[in-house]
């Protein structure tokens, strides 16, 4: 391991603790989030399939960004 691998550890941890804080104290503003339309969701009486197909995608997105973000700033 070299500083490079340790400064991407802390940028990682910074962002785990701050999307957690921001889950705990918003999380009225985040109920959208795996309702959203293309979101395959099966629900029968003993059976519950569930496929957030959209959301997944939007956070993907999300994340590339600020991946490309940070890679220009460090």
């Amino acid at each position: 391991m070299d500083q490079q691998t340790g400064k991407y550890l802390l940028i990682a941890g910074i962002l785990i603790v701050i999307a957690g804080l921001l889950i705990y104290f918003f999380h009225d503003y985040f109920k959208w989030v795996g309702k959203l339309p293309g979101d395959i969701r099966i629900e029968k009486e003993n059976f519950r399939f569930y496929f957030p197909l959209t959301t997944m995608i939007i956070v993907s997105v999300l994340i590339s960004i600020l991946i490309n973000i940070l890679k220009k700033i460090f």
